[in-house]
């Protein structure tokens, strides 16, 4: 048996390995394994892509391929193993049929078809079942996967970058670049990992953005999404160009939607009452489309709406040490009668990437 120091160790270093698997493996969480035998790691892996061999699977092969045995071993594994036939066989059957013989995971599946029957299995063939150590650093590393699992949703990260009076473009509209090269490198790699992008037409028709993930290795580009009430949106605007987009409107217009969807867009009508776009529902339908992460890069405007109606989960904000004066803020929110409104938020993390601070804030 190995000590409890001896096991966190293993399940760290299960957690390493999961997150070498970031931008690959969606809508599937990101899985670390470990197989250990008389405390000698003998067998590593991680989640492949979709349709690919699991964290375990992935794991007991490396140690398969070391000439190693793994019956008598311990398995250290990020998430609970599998129990049911998706795109590849039940990781539980396949640690029962190799014979190790305790499996220590780090956090419940919330997936309803694992939830616990993973556990469940590996407990009915006789293997001594420990889950909860690390849970939450392995809950943190697939925050989108159990967003979406419990809620339906998405987590949905906001992305703005600013002077360090909040100012994010001047009054002109001028905007590049307020934030240092090495920041701006740093907000690609969280393009990376989201499975979607989304922006408002604001934003595409002052700047024609491409929104994509541009400096960074990546196995595909996130999904593009614009918010675009009143489908202003020209076929030729840049982000539609390379791998198409899904354009969100309020309005029906046959004409308009012909030429987008001709130019390679998907139109999806989502109305509100208010003739605006229903946010909440919109973020449903993601949740439907399996997207896990949706990384938000859009004006004021856009920004104050999703936030007012409760659909961001975490800021990621990159601050410039320069001061620029009047110009354009970072949300458009209501304004307040006492301080006591304002909404509440929660530091994460601070991070200094080269003369930018980043900060993470998390909603309660």
């Amino acid at each position: 048996m190995q000590s409890r120091q001896s096991d966190l160790s293993f399940m760290q270093m299960a957690l390493e390995l999961a997150s070498r698997a970031t931008i690959a493996t969606s809508p599937n969480p990101k899985v670390g394994c470990v197989i250990v035998n008389n405390g000698i790691v003998i067998g590593r892996g991680w989640t492949q892509p979709v349709g690919q061999a699991h964290a375990e699977v992935q794991a007991l092969r490396d140690a398969a391929a070391q000439g190693h045995e793994v019956s008598g071993a311990t398995a250290y594994v990020t998430l609970e193993p599998c129990s049911h036939y998706g795109s590849t066989p039940p990781c539980a059957n396949a640690l029962i049929d190799a014979g190790i013989v305790r499996v220590l995971a780090a956090v419940q599946d919330a997936n309803p078809q694992v939830s616990g029957r993973g556990l469940a299995m590996l407990s009915d063939a006789g293997i001594a079942v420990e889950c909860g150590l690390l849970a939450e650093q392995a809950r943190e590393m697939n925050l989108g996967f159990f967003k979406r699992m419990e809620t339906g949703k998405p987590w949905v990260r906001m992305k703005v970058a600013a002077s360090l009076d909040g100012r994010t473009a001047l009054p002109n509209g001028h905007s590049q670049w307020i934030t240092a090269p090495e920041a701006r490198q740093d907000g690609h790699v969280w393009r990376a990992r989201a499975d979607a992008i989304l922006t408002g037409i604001g934003t595409v028709l002052a700047d024609d953005p491409q929104m994509s993930v541009r400096g960074v290795d990546v196995p595909r580009q996130p999904k593009k999404i614009v918010l675009d009430s009143h489908l202003r949106i020209s076929p030729s605007a840049r982000l539609l160009q390379e791998s198409g987009a899904t354009v969100v409107c309020a309005c029906a217009d046959v004409g308009k939607q012909y030429l987008l969807e001709q130019a390679g867009a998907e139109v999806l009508c989502l109305p509100d009452s208010t003739g605006k776009v229903n946010l909440t529902e919109l973020m449903l339908e993601l949740g439907r489309r399996q997207i896990n992460e949706l990384h938000v890069e859009a004006g004021a405007k856009l920004n104050g709406a999703l936030i007012e109606q409760g659909c961001v989960d975490e800021l990621l904000i990159y601050l410039a040490p320069k001061l620029l004066g009047n110009g354009a803020g970072l949300f458009d929110l209501p304004e307040l009668a006492t301080v006591d409104q304002a909404k509440k938020v929660v530091f994460h993390e601070v991070t200094q990437i080269g003369e930018t601070l980043r900060i993470l804030v998390r909603f309660h």
